[in-house]
């Protein structure tokens, strides 16, 4: 076993240690603290590329099975890095680095323990993308929950408090329904290994299998919960718009937990080996996915303010993605996985960017500019003088340049890597020619509401835009910080990068597809997994 084989467990590792360290330093060694986890992040986003990488090479359909103990499965806990799981490595390595440099700024400082909720997040979401078993699921979902609790309410204030203990509410309901659901899962098949469950669903009886599936759907609705799809995600806008800003930024990827949960047990669980259990819950994934696109969209459209705004677009990205992930089909999953990445790397840089753009506004001048808006400008014309050729400051016109690309990108308008995701998932989503009467149905929906989710975030963003950048009801500069703009830029770039090598994104994004639609070779990975020669298990 060589050195990369351990790997697999350092994205969890890594971040328990530091975040322990951090909590033994006294809390007003800010810059000693900062620096301690700006080296483990980026220590961490090199071994999630690592591993990437690793991913890549093992083949179509292989993974890489870790034994913790050197337990065998399924009696040891077990960590798999497949295709999907180093994706969301990356993804989520990427989204942490750019947060916390932004939160360098200011925000580190606002509140206690700061630097240690964050690295135990990233320790709770790393640990959920891989992990092989439900057990051990629930474990890392309560760590990141109880991170993301003290990152909510950081910095305080009567509105974030507020909406940060109607979160917590929350999501300690979808914790419980999360216990229960494990509890009746493991009571109707003996078993909470996703492989070994996998491989005993087709041999239940009927009265286990009602119970599997009684527990399977309370387990989905915890997820879904997460996901925020309708009308369980109610709690979603205010949530992410009270946030602070890098909070709110890296909160980006936990609603990609539930859909990352839901892709990963609906195929592996519930596929065309289930047997009685094939393609349970799909239908309601495709009409609850379709429901959260629509109530998103008209979220997008009647928003007044960008937190808002593009709070309840996270919620259009994740109705896109339940609805795909309802249609079963390997080739919109694909084409999903590519718009998952582009959408959550742009709305992650849209909430950093908002925070920088309303720096310099008056709260009364959004009601002002409303209110103008709705019944018109009843100052004199002949007080207003008329300003001809105006420049405009160089710190506006960097953050209207990331603007105009957070809402190409967010609208899905050419030629960035958002017209490609939709793109590719609609080709792939209209292709079947064998498709049921009600499917054909379900995908020209789909279709129609992909582009009116485009054209409400277009107008959406376009009347913000004209609001900040173009006729101002104040004209105040922002004052922003080079590390404040950088990492705004670093994700734009990013999704750049994913448009100019589309073709090798989606490459890969069509081998996880793949894998993910073949699960065969991802039970035979764990469940052959070999302990170690000469150590005995428990690690003694």
């Amino acid at each position: 076993m060589g050195w990369s084989d351990h790997l697999l467990i350092a994205p969890i590792i890594l971040p328990l240690v530091t975040g322990a360290l951090l909590l033994l330093l006294d809390e007003r060694r800010h810059a000693l603290k900062a620096l301690i986890n700006v080296a483990s992040t980026l220590l961490l986003a090199a071994i999630a590329i690592r591993l990437l990488t690793m991913a890549g090479e093992t083949g179509e359909a292989a993974s890489r099975v870790y034994l913790l103990g050197n337990w065998p499965a399924p009696f040891g806990i077990v960590l798999v890095l497949d295709r999907l799981s180093a994706l969301m490595l990356v993804l989520t390595s990427m989204l942490a680095l750019a947060a916390l440099v932004f939160s360098l700024a200011r925000w580190h400082r606002s509140g206690p323990h700061f630097h240690t909720l964050f690295q135990l997040l990233l320790m709770g979401l790393n640990g959920a993308f891989l992990t092989g078993d439900l057990f051990n699921l629930f474990v890392f979902f309560e760590v990141l929950l109880a991170a993301s609790y003290g990152l909510i309410l950081h910095s305080s204030g009567p509105f974030r408090v507020r909406a940060g203990m109607h979160y917590i509410a929350v999501n300690l309901a979808g914790a419980a329904l999360f216990l229960v659901g494990v509890s009746l899962v493991y009571g109707a098949s003996g078993t909470l290994n996703m492989a070994d469950l996998a491989a005993r669903i087709p041999e239940l009886g009927a009265t286990d299998r009602t119970l599997l599936e009684g527990g399977a759907a309370i387990l989905g609705v915890a997820f879904l919960i997460k996901a925020g799809m309708w009308p369980l995600g109610l709690w979603l806008p205010n949530a992410y718009t009270a946030a602070a800003a890098p909070v709110a930024a890296i909160f980006a990827i936990l609603s990609k937990v539930g859909i990352y949960v839901i892709l990963r047990l609906s195929i592996v669980l519930f596929g065309a080996d289930a047997g009685a259990s094939a393609s349970f819950g799909s239908s309601w994934l495709l009409a609850g996915g379709l429901a959260t696109i629509a109530f998103g969209a008209i979220g997008v459209l009647a928003s007044q303010a960008m937190g808002r705004l593009a709070g309840f677009y996270v919620l259009v990205s994740s109705g896109t993605l339940l609805t795909a992930i309802g249609m079963e089909n390997a080739g919109v999953t694909a084409g999903a996985l590519y718009y998952m990445v582009s959408s959550t790397l742009a709305i992650s840089a849209f909430f950093l960017l908002i925070e920088l753009v309303e720096r310099a506004q008056d709260p009364a001048a959004n009601v002002l500019a409303v209110t103008m808006e709705a019944y018109g400008d009843d100052l004199d014309e002949e007080e207003q003088e008329e300003e001809v050729g105006v420049a405009v400051p160089a710190t506006l016109a960097v953050l209207g340049v990331c603007f105009a690309s957070c809402a190409i990108l967010l609208a899905g308008m050419p030629p960035l890597s958002g017209f490609i995701g939709k793109f590719a998932l609609l080709a792939a989503a209209i292709q079947p020619a064998d498709a049921s009467p009600a499917m054909r149905v379900a995908t020209w929906t789909f279709f129609s509401l992909v582009i009116f989710s485009g054209l409400s975030a277009m107008l959406a963003m376009m009347r913000a835009g004209i609001r900040t950048f173009w006729a101002p009801v104040e004209g105040v500069v922002p004052r922003v910080l080079v590390m404040e703009i950088a990492p705004v830029a670093f994700l734009l770039l990013l999704c750049l990068a994913l448009t100019v090598q589309a073709g090798a994104a989606m490459r890969y994004m069509e081998a996880t597809a793949l894998s993910l639609h073949q699960p065969s070779a991802y039970l035979h990975d764990v469940l052959s997994a070999a302990p170690v020669p000469g150590v005995k298990a428990g690690g003694h």
